[in-house]
This record gives structure tokens, sequence and C-alpha cells, in this order.
């Protein structure tokens, strides 16, 4: 029953991280290879809030989730935008740069020491008892909650909602969607904004519950090959992929070496796209244009 819980855990930290990079390339069409690094950014945020806002702690996380979607916007309307009409290549090497100098910044105004932002809030991340003898902390039962409701909230956006539609349309054919008067770079900056603003719910519910360091970085690069094991433009693929991955990362852990932990999600992306180039969810077209 634990291994059922944990696996549960991790499915939904690679979902929700998962999420934010085929929301950003189903939209522009840009790998956000940056995006573990915005997630850190968005904890170190929290860390800013609680110590302004004290035992406040819902009026703190709320702060950091804004400031966070915030950064997603100024990011593509002062950095990415100006990518618009260059190179694939150039775009992704942009995000991989400002990754670098996320990471470095993080360092430099906060350490390379591990901090609780738990602490700060003064919450208590307490164990909860689960049937089969299994526990699992409030932070990471968070986490799982979290995960359904972004996931069931964008699926209703995208299929529903005026905006969602929109994105969809400046996504699948972006010449025509201009042409009947959307705004492509108002879509392309929600879609930067919804991408870090889950990343950064993913990120601060990680670091309350595991503590807050320059690995979580580390984190979001674990999930990338769950979003390409499902396929890039595919966010029922990011779903499915994160499952693959966690449950093939969490017994390996547990019944050959703790060590394989790391390199478990890139063996499973390598032996999915030697079968699935495009991923399992996702389309030959989209193998065509990256």
């Amino acid at each position: 029953m634990q291994l059922a819980v944990n696996i549960a855990v991790l499915t939904a930290i690679y979902a929700l991280i998962a999420c934010g990079y085929v929301l950003v390339y189903r939209v522009s069409r840009v790998l956000n290879l940056a995006h573990g690094e915005l997630m850190m950014l968005s904890a170190y945020l929290l860390l800013v809030t609680a110590s302004q806002f004290g035992s406040h702690w819902a009026v703190a996380i709320a702060t950091a989730l804004g400031l966070s979607g915030l950064v997603g916007v100024l990011v593509y309307l002062f950095l990415m935008r100006k990518m618009t009409g260059e190179m694939v290549l150039a775009a992704v090497l942009t995000t991989v740069a400002l990754g670098i100098l996320l990471r470095g910044a993080t360092v430099l105004i906060w350490s390379a020491q591990q901090h609780y932002p738990v602490q700060r809030l003064n919450i208590t991340n307490f164990a909860i008892a689960l049937p089969g003898g299994a526990r699992i902390s409030l932070c990471a039962a968070l986490l799982v909650a979290t995960m359904i409701l972004v996931y069931s909230s964008l699926f209703a956006f995208l299929r529903l909602g005026r905006w969602g539609v929109r994105m969809r349309a400046a996504g699948q054919r972006p010449l025509l969607a201009a042409q009947r008067g959307i705004n492509l770079h108002i879509i392309y900056a929600m879609a930067w904004g919804l991408s870090t603003l889950i990343g950064a719910m993913a990120g601060m519910l990680i670091a309350m519950d595991q503590g807050l360091d320059q690995t979580m970085a580390t984190i979001g690069l674990k999930a990338f090959p769950a979003a390409l094991v499902g396929g890039l433009d595919s966010l029922l693929g990011a779903l499915v992929g994160a499952l693959i991955v966690a449950t093939a990362e969490i017994l390996l852990i547990h019944y050959v070496d703790p060590l394989l932990s790391e390199v478990v999600p890139f063996a499973v992306l390598i032996a999915v796209l030697v079968v699935w180039p495009w991923g399992l969810f996702g389309t030959r077209e989209e193998l065509d244009r990256v």
C-alpha cells in the first residue's frame, strides 16, 4: 500500500511539472527548458512572502502564486516575445540560458543551504494514516489533490472556456487564429503565465514537504521525460507519461537500487521514444515540427 501511495505522490509531482512543459509547447511551440528553474524561483518567492506575512500562511501562498504567474508573463513579454519568428533552436537556447541565470541568481540571493518554508508559515506537515498501514504527509496529499484539480480545470478551460478555445486555436493554426482577430501575443503570455503558475504550485508544495534547495531544478528536469513520453502536445499524455515514469522509478528504487532514481526517467524516455518517437499521445506532425 505504501508503494502505491509513493507512486501517486511522485506521479502528481511529475504530472504538475510536465503540464507546464506541455502547455507552453502546445500553445507557443517553444520547449521551455527553464521550467524547473522557474518552479524553483517560485518556491523561493514563497520564502519571501512567508517572511513578510508571518503566520498568515494563506496570504503568503496566494501572494507567491500571484508573483509567480506574473514572472511567467514577464518572461514572455520581455524575453521570449523577441524570439517570435526566429529559429526554434534560438528560442530553446534562450530558455537554457534563462535557467542558468535563474539558478545562479537564487544561489546569490538565498545561498545554497536548505530552507524550510513550512516552518516560516507555521504549518505542521503532519502524517496522515491510510488503510493498509500506509502514511502520507499533509503536503504530499495536497500535491495529489492539486494535480487532480489542475488537470480537471485545464481540461474544462481548454474545451469550454472562451480563452481556452482561443489558446487551442493559436496552438493549432496560429496564422488562421491571427486572421480571425486573436491576439497571439496575449495568448502566448497567458500560456507562459499559466505554465509558471502551475509549476509554482508544485514547487511550493514540494518545498513545504521536503525542504528547498538547488536540487529542485533537477526535479523539474526529471519531469521533462514524462512530457515527452506522453507527447508534447497532449495534456492527457503528460498525465499518463508521469504515471509511467513515476511507477518505474518507485519500483526500481524499492526493488533494485535507490541510486537509480536519477536515471530511470531518462531510461524510460529512451525506451518509449524508440517505439513511439512522437510519444504515446503525440502526433507525427509534432515530431516533424520539432
